[in-house]
Formats: C-alpha cells, structure tokens, sequence
C-alpha cells in the first residue's frame, strides 16, 4: 500500500497499490505487442492480390483498433477495483500508468467509464468486424467504418469536453499531459476523421452511380 502519484492530490483511492512495473515495462510491451499486430496483418493481408495499399492500411488499423478497445480498455470498464489488487496484472499496470496522464480512469469517473464500456463492448467488435469486410470487399465495409469512425470521434469529443469542463486538472505533469491525455489519444481522432471522410466520398460515388443507372 502507498500514497497514489494522481492529481488532484486530495483524490480518495483507499487500498491503493503502486505500480510494479516501470513506465518502460508497460510501454515496451504495448507498442510491442501493438508493432506485431500490425506487421502480421500486413503480411496476411499482402496474400489478397485484389486488395490496394490502402486498404491493407485500413486492416492493420482496424485491427489495431479493435484489440485495443476489446483487450485495454474492456479490462478497464469491468475491474472496478484495479488499483487496489495485490497481484495486479498487466492490464491493471496500464490503466494505473495511464492515470498520470487522466486520473479519471484510477477515480472511476461515470462519463470515462460510460464512454470506454461502449468503445469496448461495440466498437470493438465493430473494428474487428471492418478488418473482415474490407479483407472479403463486402458491400457494407463503408457504411461500417464510417459508423465506427463517427463513434470514436463522438467518443473522443465526449472525452474531452468532459475534462474541459470538469477543471483540465487530472494529470501528474506536462509530460503525462501531453503523451498520454493528448498523444496517446490524438490518433482516435485524425486517423478516423480520414477514414470517415474517405467512405463518405465512396458511399456518395456509388449512390450517384447507382441513381444514374436507374434514370438511363
């Protein structure tokens, strides 16, 4: 048991277990683990000759994605008491990590709670869902990945907003501010504004070929 590393410094964690891994144990395995997703479904993906650069692009983070919401974030929505274990796993040293950047998470803040309990339990499953529709170039893989998109942002709105409103005052530094509440979050938001942009222009395409069609 130990005094916790959260801002602000009066919030009430009784039972609070520090950390056992370092910041680079955590991190190592995680963008490790992440590379390695990412190259094996580029790999797998390159045995699909119709497929384009792109859309093997879009696999690996629709993959990426949806491993991250269902394998890091599902944890976090349903052990309520991860900063309190004896023997904490990984999945528990993450989210303890990650509350130096949004002590929110390790305070079981209702708005973050809500919003991670619905990217975990359908967006990720949805992403995952995306990596098959695209891989067998099903009809609906765009309308799926623009809902899922729309999702993620209206999830990251949500997100901040909240902080905003709440004060802005739930990380340990500058540091954590800005690699953990800015940057590890900044790619739910440029990565799915493109993709999102990118199938409403192909959903718009094939509805006007398709009403040109009908008036011919």
């Amino acid at each position: 048991m130990g005094a916790h590393p959260y801002v602000p410094a009066s919030l009430d964690l009784p039972g609070y277990v520090p950390l056992r891994l370092t910041q680079l144990e955590i991190l190592g395995a995680y963008l490790g683990t992440s590379l390695f997703v990412l190259v094996a479904v580029w790999l797998l993906s390159g045995r699909c000759r119709r497929l384009s650069g792109t859309d093997r692009l879009l696999m690996c983070w629709w993959a990426f994605t949806g491993l991250t919401h269902i394998l890091i974030e599902g944890p976090f929505v349903f052990t309520p008491d991860f900063f309190t274990k004896t023997n904490p796993n990984f999945f528990d040293e993450v989210w303890k990590e990650y509350s130096k950047g949004d002590s929110r998470y390790v305070a079981r803040d209702t708005a973050t709670v809500t919003v991670e309990g619905i990217t975990a339990v359908l967006k990720g499953p949805a992403s995952l869902l995306a990596v098959y529709a695209i891989a067998s170039r099903k009809s609906y893989s765009h309308i799926l990945q623009f809902a899922v998109c729309l999702g993620q942002l209206y999830g990251c709105i949500v997100y901040f907003t909240t902080a905003y409103l709440d004060g802005f005052n739930f990380w340990a530094s500058p540091f954590y501010f800005w690699a953990y509440f800015i940057g590890a979050n900044s790619s739910w938001v440029v990565i799915p504004l493109l993709i999102a942009t990118r199938s409403w222009k192909r959903i718009c395409t094939a509805i006007h070929q398709s009403e040109k069609i009908k008036t011919k």
